[in-house]
C-alpha cells in the first residue's frame, strides 16, 4: 500500500519533469532561429556576416549585423535596405522571447501583410517603403499590447484602415501614408498618440474629431476627406453652427461700428455748439479761446491709431510655403508653457489647423533697429540645412520679440540624457548619440560657411539647444542670435560667454563656438550636465571648465577610462575605438589656449575618421 502511495506521489512529479524536459528540449537556441531566418529570405546574401560560429549577441552588443541586443539576448532585428525579397517567417520570429523591435524598410517584400500580431510583445514595427500589398486584416494588430510605432508607409497596402490600429492602448507613432487605403478612418482614442500620417491614400469621408489636432499634411492626398483640419464636410451641422455664429458675429461688429460713427457725429457735433456758444458768451478778448480741444480731431486720431496697431501685431513670415496665421491665432489657440529658459518663456501654440508650434518671448533683442532686425531675421530665414530648426514666422514690437519655430516632439539632448529613463524615455545608446553629435557638427559647419561675417556663428550651443526629431537627428536651435541680444544680458546669459577666452579676456572669437562644442560632445560621453551652464549671470574663471578638466584628469589616470562614459549606454567594448576618437576631438576642442584649439576644418576632418551607423536609431530598453 505504501509502495503504491508513493507511486501515486511520484506520478505526476514524473510527468511534470516530462513536459519540461519536452518543452525544453524544443527551445532552439537564437543562432539556430536566425540562421533558418536567413535561409527562408530570398537574397539574404546581404547579410554576410551570420556566422555559425559565433553568437548573435555578447552581452548589449550585436556580433551579427542588424542584431540588436540586450542582456545576451536578441532584442530587435534592422535589416533596411538590403535588398531582401521573399517573406518574413513570422513562425521563426515568435520563438525569439525577447523580440521587441524589427525593421525591414526599403527592401523588395512583396507579399502580403505578415501575421504581425503573433509577436505580441513587439513596440516598434518599420515595414515602409517595401512591396507588400492587399488588404490587412481588421485584426491584424489585436492583442498587440505594447505596440507604440507602426510604420508601413510606401506600400501597396489597399482595403480599409484595420479597426485593431485604433485599439493599441500604447501607440504613438504611425505612418501609413502612400498606400491604396479606402474608406473611413477609424476612431483613434490614444490619449498619447504624437504622430498620424494618412497622406496619399483613398481615404474617404470626415476625419474623426480625435485626429482633428494633427498636421493638414497629415491628411492631403485624400480627396474624399473632409473635416478638420481640411475642408469641412458638406451639410455638417456643426459647421452650419459656426457659418451662422459668424455671421451673426459680423452683423453685430457692423452694428457696433456704426453706432460708434453715429455717436462720434453726435459728439463732435455737441462740442462744437458749446464752443461756439461759449465764445458768443465771453467777452472779446476770450472769443478766440476754447474751452476744450476739437472733438472731430480727437475721433480721428484714434481711428488713425488703429492700422498702426493692427500692424504692429502682425506676424512677419519667413518663407512662402509656411502656413498663414496670425497673432490672434496665437492668442486662441490652446498654449502650454514649456519652460523659462534664459531669455523668457517659451509656450507650445497648437493653432486650429492641428500644427504645433513654439513661441519663444525675448524681452532683451534690442541691440539692432527696426530695420535691420527685419533684414537680420530674413537672413536666417535663408537657411536651409536638415541639421537647423528653421525660423517659421517673427513678430516685432521694441519692448519685446517673438520668434515662432515648429514644435519637435523628442523635445532637446539635454532633457533625454539627464531625465529620468524608463520604458517610455530609455537611456541614449551609443549609436545614436554618435548620430547626434555628427548632426550637431553638420549644421555648424553649414553656419560657419553661410554666416562668414559672424564671429560667433551659433553663440549659444548647448545640449537644451539640440533639439531631436522624430528620427532622432539633431536640429540646431537659438543660432546666430548674439548679433541681436542686448549686449549685456548676452554676456549673463549666452553659451559663448562662459568660454575661457572671455572669462580671462573678456572677448569671444572664431573658436569660442569650438569650445561649446567641445563641452557638448564631453556631455554626451560622460553623461554629466556642464556646471557653467547651471548659474546665471557672469562667468568666474575656472567654473567652466569643469567637466574639461574632470575629463582630462580622469583621462590621465591609469584606470581613468571607466570613470569617463556614461554608464547608461552599456557595455560598449565593440565601440571602444569609436569613442575614445570622439573623446579626443572633445579634449581638442575644449583646449583653454585658443591658439591650441582646434578649428572646425580639424574637428570635421577626425570626424570623417569615426565610422559609425549615422542613418540607424538603437535603444536600450528599460530594465
Amino acid at each position: 500500500m505504501g509502495a503504491h502511495a508513493m507511486l501515486n506521489v511520484r506520478a505526476p512529479m514524473l510527468f511534470f519533469m516530462l513536459i519540461v524536459a519536452t518543452v525544453t528540449s524544443k527551445v532552439e537556441p537564437e543562432t539556430d532561429i536566425l540562421l533558418q531566418f536567413k535561409q527562408s529570405i530570398a537574397n539574404s546574401g546581404a547579410i554576410s556576416n551570420w556566422d555559425p560560429s559565433t553568437k548573435p549577441c555578447d552581452g548589449d552588443d550585436g556580433n551579427w549585423e542588424g542584431v540588436l541586443c540586450y542582456n545576451g539576448y536578441v532584442w530587435g532585428l534592422k535589416l533596411e535596405n538590403m535588398g531582401l525579397m521573399g517573406f518574413i517567417n513570422i513562425d521563426l520570429l515568435s520563438k525569439l522571447p525577447y523580440l521587441r523591435t524589427i525593421s525591414f524598410m526599403n527592401n523588395s517584400f512583396n507579399t502580403p501583410m505578415p501575421d504581425i500580431k503573433r509577436l505580441g510583445g513587439l513596440k516598434s514595427l518599420y515595414l515602409s517603403d517595401n512591396d507588400f500589398g492587399g488588404e490587412i486584416a481588421d485584426d491584424a494588430f489585436l492583442g498587440m499590447a505594447y505596440l507604440k510605432k507602426v510604420y508601413l508607409a510606401n506600400n501597396n497596402f489597399r482595403g480599409s484602415i484595420p479597426s485593431s490600429l485604433a485599439k493599441l492602448p500604447k501607440l504613438l507613432y504611425l505612418r501609413l501614408e502612400g498606400n491604396k487605403f479606402e474608406g473611413g478612418i477609424p476612431d483613434f482614442r490614444q490619449k498619447d498618440l504624437k504622430v498620424v500620417d494618412l497622406s496619399n491614400n483613398q481615404l474617404q469621408g470626415p476625419i474623426p474629431e480625435t485626429l482633428s489636432n494633427m498636421s493638414l499634411n497629415a491628411f492631403q492626398g485624400n480627396k474624399a476627406l473632409c473635416g478638420k483640419p481640411l475642408d469641412a464636410c458638406p451639410g455638417d451641422p456643426k459647421q452650419a453652427d459656426k457659418q451662422t455664429s459668424s455671421l451673426m458675429i459680423a452683423v453685430i461688429v457692423l452694428a457696433c461700428l456704426l453706432g460708434f460713427i453715429i455717436i462720434a457725429n453726435i459728439i463732435v457735433l455737441i462740442y462744437r455748439k458749446r464752443a461756439q456758444h461759449t465764445e458768443l458768451a465771453r467777452s472779446p478778448s476770450m472769443g478766440k479761446q476754447k474751452l476744450m480741444p476739437n472733438a472731430s480731431k480727437v475721433v480721428e486720431r484714434r481711428v488713425s491709431e488703429k492700422p498702426r496697431r493692427a500692424e504692429q501685431g502682425k506676424l512677419s513670415f519667413i518663407k512662402e510655403e509656411n502656413e498663414r496665421f496670425d497673432l490672434n491665432d496665437l492668442l486662441r489657440s490652446s498654449a502650454e508653457v514649456l519652460g523659462s529658459g534664459t531669455f523668457g518663456a517659451s509656450y507650445k501654440a497648437v493653432i486650429g489647423s492641428g500644427e504645433a508650434f513654439v513661441v519663444k518671448r525675448y524681452k532683451h533683442m534690442n541691440n539692432l533697429g527696426r530695420d535691420e532686425f527685419h533684414e537680420h531675421m530674413r537672413r536666417l530665414g535663408r537657411l536651409r540645412h536638415p541639421n537647423l530648426l528653421p525660423l517659421v514666422a517673427y513678430y516685432y514690437r521694441k519692448e519685446e520679440k517673438l520668434l515662432i519655430t515648429n514644435f519637435v516632439y523628442n523635445g532637446s539632448l539635454a532633457s533625454l540624457l539627464h531625465g529620468n529613463h524608463s520604458e517610455d524615455q530609455p537611456a541614449l545608446s551609443w549609436a545614436t548619440r554618435l548620430k547626434i553629435i555628427k548632426g550637431v557638427v553638420k549644421g555648424l559647419a553649414y553656419l560657419y560657411s553661410e554666416l562668414p561675417s559672424m564671429t560667433v556663428p551659433h553663440g549659444h550651443l548647448k545640449s537644451s539647444n539640440v533639439l531631436l526629431d522624430e528620427s532622432f537627428e539633431p536640429l540646431l536651435s537659438d543660432y546666430a542670435l548674439l548679433h541681436v541680444i542686448n549686449p549685456e544680458h548676452a554676456q549673463q546669459l549666452m553659451a559663448a560667454y562662459k568660454s575661457p577666452e572671455y572669462a580671462q579676456h573678456g572677448r569671444t572669437m572664431r573658436k569660442t563656438d569650438i569650445w561649446s562644442l567641445g563641452i557638448l560632445i564631453l556631455e554626451i560621453l560622460t553623461g554629466k550636465f556642464p556646471m557653467c551652464y547651471m548659474t546665471q549671470g557672469a562667468p568666474s574663471t575656472g567654473s567652466n571648465e569643469d567637466l574639461a578638466s574632470w575629463v582630462r584628469t580622469a583621462y590621465a589616470e591609469e584606470d581613468g577610462m571607466n570613470k569617463i562614459y556614461d554608464k547608461e549606454m552599456g557595455e560598449m567594448k565593440e565601440y571602444e575605438g569609436q569613442m575614445l576618437k570622439l573623446l579626443r576631438i572633445g579634449l581638442g576642442c575644449c583646449e583653454e589656449d585658443v591658439e591650441v584649439r582646434w578649428d572646425l576644418k580639424k574637428v570635421v576632418e577626425k570626424f570623417e575618421e569615426i565610422k559609425g551607423q549615422d542613418d540607424g536609431i538603437e535603444w536600450f530598453p528599460a530594465n
